[in-house]
């Protein structure tokens, strides 16, 4: 609710500060609502994890998808000032989860004790490097098949209606993925999705490279599908690592993941300016093949052998 009412209330903001307090304020609601709601799906989930982070992670590709369609179409028939009315969704929202989730524990410790982040975070630590270098290894792929993917097909020739096709269909396969990554690694086991992504996804990416034509379209949903399969699978990993600090944790990698993909966005771009969008893509297929060897690391950690779902 106040996420919505924020954002919807940006044709009223009394000039610049006044547009940069309410982008605040909608961003620490944002950023609130990402570390938290994991932690209710995850409880709800039960010994389901990657199914219900595969239910959070197609809600909120939903959700990207059919917002700025929501806001356009709006924007097509009344003035910026006239909007604020969609703040009602966001508050129908918030107002449906709060009475739906009032009795689910948020807070983690069973006794109910005070959690100290610090020492928590210095537990944290191992995991959440290894994490951090399977990111950054396969965040330069997320650039080069999702951002960079549009401007990839128009320099070589393709439309602009084929272009944003073909984005369309690598969102559509990877809100596959990642449903079905998550539910099958609570039977597979999460290693198993991710080895499977990390292979899977750089070997289309350079087939695609290399093809032309029809071979280009085939790979799309290959690459959109494994490529977003592991990211429901790191978050069960992540929750089922810290489960007496369940938030702390999600808000740790979430925190870490967007810091990421931001240096990777800019990372990426200046590689194929230097180089050309090509060449940038077989680099970022390349780098993804060297997370490999971080997931095995990550699954023969102590603390993975105690879990049945790390295998």
């Amino acid at each position: 609710g106040v996420t919505a009412t924020a954002m919807s209330l940006l044709g009223w903001a009394p000039g610049y500060w006044g547009l940069v307090a309410l982008l605040l304020i909608a961003g620490l609601s944002v950023a609130a609502f990402h570390a938290t709601a994991p932690v209710a799906v995850g409880y709800l989930s039960g010994d389901r994890m990657g199914r219900g982070m595969g239910f959070w992670m197609v809600g909120g590709e939903l959700g990207r998808t059919l917002g700025p369609l929501v806001v356009v179409s709006a924007l097509a028939v009344m003035s910026l000032r006239s909007m604020a009315f969609l703040a009602l969704a966001g508050i129908t929202a918030s107002i449906t989860l709060h009475f739906r989730l009032r009795d689910v524990p948020l807070r983690t410790r069973g006794d109910g004790a005070r959690v100290h982040w610090r020492p928590a975070v210095r537990e944290m630590r191992g995991l959440m490097a290894l994490l951090g270098g399977i990111i950054a290894l396969r965040s330069l792929m997320v650039m080069a098949t999702t951002v960079f993917l549009p401007i990839f097909l128009t320099e070589n020739g393709s439309g602009t209606w084929l272009a944003g096709a073909a984005l369309s269909i690598v969102e559509a396969a990877g809100m596959a993925g990642a449903l079905s990554g998550g539910w099958i690694s609570d039977h597979l086991g999460r290693r198993s999705i991710l080895l499977f992504g990390h292979v899977v996804a750089p070997v289309a990416l350079l087939v695609f490279v290399a093809g032309e034509g029809w071979i280009r379209i085939a790979t799309l949903p290959l690459i959109g599908f494994s490529l977003l399969a592991a990211p429901p699978v790191m978050m069960a990993l992540v929750q089922e690592s810290f489960p007496e600090t369940r938030a702390l944790a999600n808000g740790v990698y979430l925190s870490m993941n967007f810091a990421i993909r931001s240096v990777a966005a800019i990372a990426y771009g200046a590689v194929g300016d230097a180089l050309g969008l090509p060449t940038a893509a077989v680099i970022a297929a390349m780098a993804m093949f060297a997370g490999l060897p971080l997931i095995l690391l990550l699954f023969r950690r102590p603390a993975a052998a105690h879990h049945p779902n790390h295998l």
